[in-house]
């Protein structure tokens, strides 16, 4: 499913952004940043079954780089302006591919 809101929306030219990278062109989120990720979602929404769902959306939307900056705003780092496109667009993608939102 998800791969297939990815397909469609490089399709639309909606996800030029660089975090919206397909494995090929980038390095897939390695295990432990999806472990962080989860770990930290857990952490703050005590919700295992969203938090799942965010995680596996993650490693299918974004790469490693981009990951790294994800876990960092989780983190409570302040998102560089650099990013906030991506990060915004990598936020309505793995919410729609939970299936909350639009």
């Amino acid at each position: 499913m998800i791969n297939r809101v990815a397909a469609g929306l490089v399709a639309l030219g909606f996800l030029a952004s660089p975090a919206f990278v397909t494995p090929s062109l980038a390095a897939a989120p390695t295990a432990e940043q999806k472990a962080e990720f989860y770990n930290a979602c857990v952490k703050t929404s005590s919700n295992v079954e969203l938090c799942t769902c965010k995680a596996d959306a993650a490693v299918q939307l974004i790469d490693q780089d981009f990951m790294a900056v994800v876990l960092a705003s989780m983190k409570g780092k302040t998102l560089d302006d650099k990013y906030a496109i991506a990060y915004n667009d990598y936020i309505v993608e793995s919410t729609r591919a939970c299936g909350m939102g639009m």
